[in-house]
């Protein structure tokens, strides 16, 4: 996985869902979630009952997108702002609607993507199977089926998140230093994830502006 841009064009809605890492296997209970990985596909290829008809539904008429303006009164930005909480409500409704049961495996793997945040002392997978006490196959399977990338992607994204971190708060960044202690190989290793999940390599993105 990668950067990657979505140029919308036109007039109209865009509506976006963000789920924890591992919380949405349970709305899609049929197939892990690594098969949607890095793929772009209708809504209703993956949510039953996610049709064109429905998402306008939720959506609502109207011709939105037109900017706001000094002429533009508190009370159009207050009609605007309910049909946006609307929306919302009707989103939420929709999510619900699907009756997602509860999935331990779910909530198990959002705990683990939570501990691999919070403990930056987790390197390796080695190291999150022994925490979690159980083996690497068995953790690599559970992170395919629920969070739809392996443990060791999740914890260099981390990692690399991490390495935003320091690079933002510390200049003069020994980065051979801080690869070691991140769990890299070497400093190449770390450059390369650096700038694919970035989009600049570390010396750019630490360097001050002008």
């Amino acid at each position: 996985l990668s950067l990657f841009t979505q140029k919308l064009e036109g007039r109209g809605r865009v509506c976006g869902v963000q789920f924890r890492p591992g919380g949405f296997r349970p709305f899609a209970p049929l197939r892990p979630v690594s098969d949607w990985t890095g793929q772009r596909v209708p809504v209703a290829d993956v949510l039953p009952g996610a049709d064109p008809e429905t998402i306008r539904g939720i959506l609502g008429p109207g011709t939105p997108g037109t900017p706001r303006t000094k002429g533009t009164s508190k009370a159009e930005e207050a009609s605007e702002a309910a049909a946006e909480d609307a929306r919302v409500a009707a989103l939420d409704a929709f999510l619900l609607g699907l009756e997602p049961e509860a999935d331990p495996q779910s909530l198990r793997a959002m705990r683990l993507v939570d501990l691999v945040r919070t403990d930056r002392t987790i390197l390796r997978v080695a190291e999150l199977a022994a925490a979690e006490g159980v083996s690497v196959r068995s953790l690599q399977r559970l992170f395919a089926s629920y969070v739809g990338v392996g443990p060791k992607w999740v914890i260099l994204r981390y990692r690399i998140h991490e390495a935003l971190e320091r690079a933002e708060l510390a200049g003069g960044l020994d980065w051979a230093e801080l690869a070691a202690e991140l769990g890299y190989s070497d400093q190449a290793h770390l450059v390369r994830d650096f700038t694919a999940t970035v989009g600049v390599p570390p010396t750019a993105y630490a360097r001050p502006a002008p």
